[in-house]
């Protein structure tokens, strides 16, 4: 079966299936994690987004989170390992119908700035959330069944929010 692009107007209940997911992703890595963050669209408000909860554990190692995936594995997760992005471990859930994306990084990895400054920025900012959002549902509707040429029509984007987040996260520190 493909997966279907799908791109919802924002749902408040969100945050709290991000508030459920982080507190069994704790049970399962206990003290290995340090802090959990709610990223992507779904942690914006009003953005619109493809209904899938993405989560950002903080953990004290990496290499430990592999003695985690039979535990994940019991929980409805995917282990994919680093899913082409090296220091991060990756789990999807929900097969096709993803509902949950969870990318763990240890502490100091410059990975978990670029997602908060992404997110924190477009919470402050939102005329290009709204742009973004509308790109997004655009892109949904001309590549139901292509999420390749979805995400490469949003990079342009993306990259031009992410460069100005960055910027702006640097100047606050």
């Amino acid at each position: 079966m493909t997966r279907k692009v799908e791109v919802t107007p924002y749902n408040p209940d969100w945050p709290s299936l991000f508030k459920s997911e982080a507190a069994l992703l704790k049970t399962i890595f206990k003290r290995e994690i340090l802090d959990i963050h709610h990223i992507g669209s779904t942690s914006i408000p009003g953005l619109a987004a493809k209904p899938v909860i993405d989560i950002m554990p903080v953990v004290n190692n990496i290499e430990m989170v592999e003695r985690f995936n039979a535990e994940m594995i019991s929980r409805g997760y995917e282990p994919r390992g680093e899913n082409g992005l090296p220091g991060r471990r990756y789990f999807q859930k929900g097969g096709d119908q993803r509902t949950h994306h969870v990318h763990i990084y240890e502490k100091g990895n410059p990975h978990i700035t670029r997602h908060l400054a992404f997110r924190d920025y477009l919470r402050l900012n939102g005329e290009e959330a709204v742009q973004y959002g509308t790109l997004k549902m655009n892109l949904a509707k001309q590549y139901p069944f292509d999420i390749e040429a979805y995400i490469k029509g949003k990079e342009a984007l993306v990259r031009e929010i992410e460069l100005k987040a960055i910027k702006w996260h640097k100047a606050l520190c």
